[in-house]
């Protein structure tokens, strides 16, 4: 039985040619059952609103793997401290941001703590050495804190498409391994 994937996008969205977009289309093409969700008013995100989005989709959807990239890695985690959330098999965290971003249309999201339980079986975080919105020291206390294995991207930016990530091969061979 193949797995379900969920792909969760960030603030801005993850419009095409961003690496989310081309994953949606690559795993639909050999009929996985993928759900790429635009949560609303992604330019400007209100936390709460995100939250019902998400919870209202998941208890729909309920998929088995989820990706999220940049906010909606914050969005996940708020979920986990609300403990509103069944747990999936695989959760991969790509480019979140710091815990303490101070980002002014971001607030809503910020400052939050790591949590204790990510309610996944299997984790992987992914970051990257120059990301704009997360330093190195930042991400590895994440990764300490969460306890979670982590890939480290040389000069991987923030992970999108303005950092050259439109197609992901690497991403989609990862996906395919799991379903």
């Amino acid at each position: 039985m193949k797995q379900k994937i969920l792909l969760l996008h960030g603030w801005g969205g993850s419009d095409f040619p961003h690496w989310q977009s081309w994953l949606a289309g690559e795993l639909a093409k050999d009929y996985n059952t993928v759900s790429f969700l635009k949560l609303s008013n992604f330019e400007m995100p209100e936390l709460h609103v995100w939250k019902e989005e998400l919870q209202a989709h998941l208890s729909d959807f309920q998929p088995d793997i989820v990706v999220c990239h940049s906010l909606a890695n914050i969005l996940w985690f708020h979920l986990c401290h609300d403990a509103s959330i069944e747990q999936v098999s695989t959760l991969y965290l790509v480019a979140p941001p710091s815990l303490e971003c101070t980002i002014g249309e971001l607030q809503s999201f910020f400052p939050l703590e790591a949590p204790k339980n990510l309610y996944a079986k299997e984790v992987l975080l992914i970051t990257s050495t120059n990301d704009p919105y997360m330093n190195e020291d930042e991400a590895n206390a994440l990764q300490k804190q969460l306890g979670v294995a982590m890939n480290v991207l040389q000069n991987g930016g923030h992970i999108n498409a303005q950092s050259g990530f439109g197609p992901w091969e690497w991403m989609l061979k990862e996906l395919k391994t799991k379903i």
